[in-house]
């Protein structure tokens, strides 16, 4: 089973902007809040281009979150969920890399 996204995960943009979550709740926690597929995901840092003008990655869209686990009503997030990084135009850019996450609880 993969392992569960909390605050405490490192997240990236394709291009190496840091993903910061702002989990909706706080309830659920393991070793710190796990993350849901509704909560805030704001890209900061990320260089992308599209010829000369800029085009960063600003926000996170998740397209597939855990299919069995839910926390206040929403599934949460695995190192497998599939999230989509968004331009400002709501473009999408690439997807959400996980570089690090809490490796003790799992979900499917």
């Amino acid at each position: 089973m993969p392992a569960l996204l909390t605050s405490a995960s490192t997240l990236m943009c394709p291009h190496g902007g840091t993903v910061t979550a702002t989990p909706g709740s706080v309830r659920a926690q393991a070793g710190a809040p796990i993350l849901r597929g509704s909560d805030t995901f704001l890209i900061a840092g990320c260089p992308f281009m599209i010829g000369p003008a800029p085009s960063p990655c600003m926000t996170v869209q998740w397209v597939e979150t855990a299919s069995r686990v839910q926390h206040a009503e929403d599934f949460v997030l695995t190192e497998a969920s599939l999230g989509l990084c968004l331009a400002a135009t709501q473009a999408p850019q690439g997807a959400v890399l996980v570089v690090m996450t809490q490796p003790d609880a799992q979900g499917l």
